[in-house]
């Protein structure tokens, strides 16, 4: 089949959605289908496009062999949420030129949020009489409402009309977690339009491998320092102040290292505090292509996935646990719901309350004093193996589809 995929966010962006659907896109492909990516110039989390992007409205490209036309976006990092809503509105209304360039399509696939593509998806479903998955990866606007970011009656009215004609147009909607299945079923949205598509992992490039010692004499880690890994964007959802107290804490604790790898609107605020602190157990790397991160893993005693204290997060499941899990990293989840559910089920982990930085600094001591660890990891690693390889996960999709 011809799959046309939308979405705001793809690589060489950074950040979970844009790996989770590079993956996606990839497993298809794997399955026999015609995949096409409609896509906006890179710019997120910075906000800037860059260079090799710029000066175009849109453009032909590729990213590893799947063909992705690029349009317009009106770039943004930070700022006020008609800045927001000028980001969101743009690529729907350029987005318009690359599905024009793709063609006729058998089923569209757009990404959720933002839940303002849907009107492109729904005008061009209409147009070319295409069936539209609608991918949810967060419930939108709900998510959006709970965090701060709308509070404008007008556009949560709108966007919740929005949300219920999406709901009745499609033809499927996956959703990335069980918590948002659950939540279309007490919606009223039929049982057999909703499909269940999980974050996963890439098993061959995320693996147990040997310690990079290049990149720990770059990064002035000794072999016999215990480093807990923070990968991933670094926004107001994860609350990384806690896990600065919680290094705060352990700053006497010998041989003890916090490594924060990426990028984020709060990741400023992160290294600024930092230094007010004078934490010396604590370093920021910035954003890194996916396909180095291995060796970042390698480094790793353990990986660090917090969420803030929200009934929201409850049914999150952060794709950051996963790359951690298959490299056979235990993961320490500070959160709640789904994802510390799954992390307790896999053996591969910990489970402390969120925003609790004695509890995770007490976890991160009894780990670093667990003889077995190791086998925490390799525990991991098989569950993540049996349940959530991006081969299976696809495959199992597809089978829902009925395609």
């Amino acid at each position: 089949m011809r799959i046309l995929m939308l979405t705001q966010y793809f690589p060489p962006e950074s950040g979970a959605a844009q790996v989770r659907l590079k993956e996606v896109a990839k497993g298809l492909q794997r399955n026999g289908h015609e995949v096409t990516v409609v896509t906006a110039f890179p710019n997120h989390p910075s906000g800037i496009i860059p260079p090799e992007y710029r000066g175009h409205w849109r453009m032909r490209d590729e990213v590893d062999g799947i063909p992705v036309w690029r349009t317009w976006i009106y770039p943004v990092q930070r700022g006020r949420f008609w800045k927001r809503l000028l980001n969101y509105f743009s690529f729907v209304f350029s987005s318009c030129w690359g599905l024009s360039k793709a063609g006729k399509q058998d089923i569209l696939f757009f990404e959720s949020p933002p839940l303002f593509l849907g009107i492109t998806a729904l005008l061009y479903g209409r147009l070319t009489r295409t069936r539209i998955i609608m991918n949810i990866s967060d419930l939108w606007p709900e998510s959006a409402v709970a965090l701060g970011l709308v509070n404008s009656r007008w556009m949560i009215r709108a966007a919740e009309w929005l949300e219920k004609l999406l709901y009745r147009r499609a033809w499927k909607i996956s959703c990335q977690t069980e918590g948002i299945c659950s939540s279309l079923l007490e919606r009223g949205v039929p049982e057999d339009k909703v499909t269940f598509l999980p974050n996963g992992v890439n098993l061959e490039l995320f693996a147990p491998r040997e310690r990079d010692q290049a990149l720990a004499s770059s990064l002035g880690i000794q072999e016999e320092d215990f480093v807990l890994i923070y990968a991933g964007t670094m926004g107001y959802a994860q609350g990384l102040e806690s896990v600065l107290k919680t290094a705060e804490l352990l700053r006497e604790e010998p041989g003890l290292r916090f490594l924060f790898v990426g990028d984020g609107t709060e990741k400023p605020m992160l290294e600024a505090l930092a230094k007010e602190k004078s934490l010396t157990n604590v370093s920021f790397v910035d954003f890194r292509p996916v396909q180095e991160m291995p060796g970042y893993f390698s480094l790793a005693a353990a990986s660090i996935v917090p969420l803030k204290k929200n009934k929201l997060f409850a049914g999150a499941r952060p794709s950051k646990m996963f790359p951690a899990l298959g490299s056979g990293v235990p993961v320490i989840y500070s959160g709640e719901g789904e994802a510390a559910e799954l992390v307790a089920s896999s053996g591969g982990g910990v489970v402390v309350e969120p925003e609790n930085s004695a509890e995770l600094a007490q976890a991160i001591l009894n780990l670093k004093a667990n003889p077995d660890r190791r086998e925490m990891g390799k525990r991991g690693r098989q569950f993540v193996q049996k349940h959530y390889a991006w081969s299976g996960i696809i495959l199992r999709w597809l089978k829902e589809l009925g395609i």
